[in-house]
């Protein structure tokens, strides 16, 4: 994926038989991701137009640009919807899109590496960064808080985190 489009939202599939389509946005205020159009797919469609015409159990329904069927809302299940970075405000130096973390390597405190990060999970009580581990396919979940991240250097492309103890694999030092 381009370093100039951020993933915005995914959608989820249809909702009813008219087009309409079920709408995950991951913006702070969800709405706002009908503000970033015209928005754009992995494949290159553009989506000119997102209208918001309700909401569902953590959806957004919306029209989407030439979608008018069940079929073909059905067929964009999974599409996920990247604006241009350029559109999206800019944020204050202690948040981050989840984009610029995927891929930084972590470290701990005294330097030893962690781990990469695979992906930034929200399920409700913050997010996590799903960390693969150094010569493995494992990967662990590291909360993503001030507390057990105090550092987050994109320029120099790493995390500084210091895990609660028992978190990572590892010798247990109090034995």
């Amino acid at each position: 994926m381009s370093e100039d489009r951020i993933v915005v939202g995914q959608i989820a599939g249809a909702f009813g038989v008219h087009g309409e389509v079920r709408l995950k946005s991951f913006c702070a205020e969800p709405a706002d991701i009908a503000d970033y159009v015209p928005l754009t797919d992995a494949a290159g469609r553009t989506y000119d137009q997102i209208v918001l015409t309700g909401a569902a159990k953590g959806v957004l329904i919306a029209r989407v640009s030439a979608v008018t069927t069940k079929e073909q809302a059905d067929d964009l299940k999974g599409t996920e919807l990247l604006a241009e970075r350029s559109r999206l405000p800019a944020l204050p130096d202690d948040e981050f899109y989840h984009a610029d973390l995927i891929g930084l390597t972590v470290v701990d405190t005294g330097g030893a590496e962690l781990g990469r990060v695979k992906a930034v999970h929200d399920h409700g009580a913050g997010d996590l960064l799903e960390l693969v581990l150094p010569g493995a396919t494992a990967t662990v979940l590291l909360p993503f808080t001030r507390a057990v991240v105090p550092t987050v250097d994109l320029t120099a492309g790493r995390i500084v985190a210091d895990p609660p103890a028992g978190l990572l694999p590892g010798p247990d030092p109090e034995h």
